[in-house]
């Protein structure tokens, strides 16, 4: 018989949108100060790191190719995040973020890319820089297009719905294997799935 893995033989991840499900969606803000973790969340990072899944922001941030706020102002509210997970003790592996909308105003940013939500890349340059086995990885977010990039990349995804999707378009890679309120249920439904598995 097989040797039953544990949580920590692999190298595995749980992706994390920003807007609207790590902190209140306020949109296209950078303002520091305007940023806080979401309520019903911390728990359930501290859940995950403690049981050795790296937790990795993937956000799109398409203010920039639009002309909203510049690339700087946006790297100052990713330093503001940094700071609220070491806050609560908890380690943010690596932020991630799109900068791009084909629609966009800003040049050299309004292009169509493949690491825009819903298209996977930016989740497989995670993969590819920490090494992760995607099949043992999650992504959470709070609109179809996280479920849909998360299923693109080869993880399992949760939807955490909040109401902040509002279109409901229907595609193949767009069923979330699980559907909750908020960070906290996800992480929990998380482990318990992996401990129904085996893999806890």
């Amino acid at each position: 018989m097989p040797p039953v893995l544990k949580l920590r033989d692999m190298n595995r991840a749980v992706f994390l949108d920003k807007d609207g499900t790590l902190i209140p969606d306020i949109p296209y803000n950078v303002d520091p100060d305007k940023i806080s973790l979401a309520d019903n969340c911390t728990e359930g990072l501290r859940m995950l790191a403690a049981a050795g899944y790296k937790l990795i922001v993937i956000s799109n941030q398409s203010g920039i190719a639009k002309g909203y706020f510049s690339e700087a102002e946006f790297l100052l509210a990713m330093k503001r995040l940094y700071k609220l997970f070491e806050a609560e003790a908890v380690r943010l592996e690596a932020f991630y973020y799109c900068p791009h909308h084909p629609e966009g105003t800003n040049t050299g940013y309004s292009i169509n890319c493949d690491c825009r939500k819903p298209m996977p890349g930016m989740l497989l340059k995670a993969a590819r820089d920490h090494q992760l086995d995607l099949d043992h990885c999650w992504m959470i977010g709070d609109i179809l297009n996280d479920v849909e990039a998360g299923n693109r990349a080869g993880c399992k995804s949760i939807l955490v719905d909040n109401g902040n999707e509002t279109e409901w378009l229907e595609g193949p890679y767009r069923q979330p294997g699980f559907s909750c309120r908020n960070v906290n249920e996800a992480a929990a439904y998380i482990l318990n799935y992996g401990s129904d598995v085996g893999l806890g």
